[in-house]
């Protein structure tokens, strides 16, 4: 976990995504005195659905969590381009078939997974600052600009 200054854990932290194939814009605090906030949590899965399918799952706070460390260490004002999030199985099947890339049993079918850029910012310091943080696997694409995130254990790729 990211600590704020003097060492204490954030009282609230704030998101902002933006969905390139949807048009989707949302920025807002998702915890808050100590919890998540089911409302804010149930409009992150919706803007992360499978934008494929429609299909709607939630996604793991440690994730968010994840993501809002980085945008900490990155002093982030921007938010993070949603390249994928959730993924259906059967959008996760079609992807596999189709790139070496695409993990069959992916953590994107568990919401436990997101592709990220940032506008206007090298996808080689998102990808240092996250490895930095020693969390999640981390997935290197500079031919598609974008970093992969996710809640599995600490493990790094490029492809």
């Amino acid at each position: 976990m990211f600590l704020a200054d003097h060492g204490r854990l954030p009282s609230h932290r704030s998101l902002a995504f933006q969905n390139p194939h949807t048009g989707d814009k949302l920025s807002l605090t998702y915890f808050e005195k100590g919890r998540y906030l089911t409302d804010a949590l149930e409009e992150i899965n919706f803007l992360l659905r499978d934008y494929r399918t429609g299909d709607v799952h939630p996604i793991d706070p440690g994730l968010l969590d994840q993501l809002h460390d980085l945008k900490q260490m990155l002093g982030l004002a921007q938010p993070f381009d949603v390249i994928s999030g959730y993924r259906s199985p059967l959008t996760n099947a079609r992807l596999h078939a189709e790139h070496a890339g695409v993990a069959n049993n992916s953590f994107h079918i568990q919401g436990r997974a997101v592709d990220i850029r940032i506008e206007r910012l090298d996808i080689r310091r998102i990808h240092n600052a996250a490895i930095a943080m020693h969390r999640g696997g981390v997935g290197y694409y500079p031919k598609s600009n974008f970093i992969h995130l996710d809640t599995g254990t600490f493990r790094t790729w490029t492809l």
